[in-house]
């Protein structure tokens, strides 16, 4: 497990440099989760550290499997300087603990739900999982592990995620696409849902 980490570690540092911050938080009957915080002029990302070290067990199965299965990092990017956004540490640890405590397997086209803001005043509460493979590489592992990928979340407000929910991820996406939706605006409003 801790080798893992180091690797997962490794790669977060050569796409993203060094952090400027971290938190763990440990929740009764989980592993520790780290969230490290990269601090650009422009962007600020965050990564969790913690959630690929056991692999995500299918809820329906009788026992879990301690090598096989998907493994996974959450990354969220916003803009620098507009909101309090620090405050997102622990949610998004609460988040990449999801798989441990609800059993859940995090995958693209997923959402994750907090039922609160992601950060105080944000107009999120939740989030779309996003295709790995863009900001941070897939970090293979040695068979027959599965690779660590490097998820983006995409905040969505409540409206968002209700639309998401009856049309799919690949809709939302489009439509943020359609109308040039920067998803890295901690402050952005709804896209237009007509």
């Amino acid at each position: 497990m801790g080798e893992i980490l180091a690797l997962v570690e490794a790669r977060l540092l050569a796409a993203l440099g060094e952090p400027d911050a971290r938190a763990a938080v440990t929740f009764l009957g989980t592993d520790r989760i780290e969230v490290l915080r990269f601090a650009g002029r422009d962007v600020v990302r965050y990564a969790t550290l913690g959630m690929s070290a056991q692999p995500m067990a299918d809820p329906t199965a009788a026992l879990a499997d301690p090598v096989k299965g998907p493994r996974a990092e959450l990354v969220l990017s916003v803009r620098a300087g507009l909101a309090d956004t620090d405050k997102l540490l622990r949610p998004l640890a609460v988040l990449a603990a999801t798989p441990q405590v609800e059993g859940l397997i995090v995958a693209p086209g997923a959402s994750l739900d907090l039922g609160e803001p992601l950060w105080p005043g944000a107009p999120f509460s939740s989030v779309l999982v996003a295709e790995s493979g863009g900001l941070v590489e897939d970090l293979e592992l040695d068979e027959p592990m599965e690779p660590v990928r490097f998820l983006p979340l995409l905040p969505m407000t409540h409206n968002e995620a209700a639309w998401k929910r009856v049309r799919g991820a690949q809709e939302l996406q489009e439509r943020w696409l359609s109308h040039g939706t920067d998803l890295r605006d901690p402050l952005r409003g709804s896209v237009a849902l007509d």
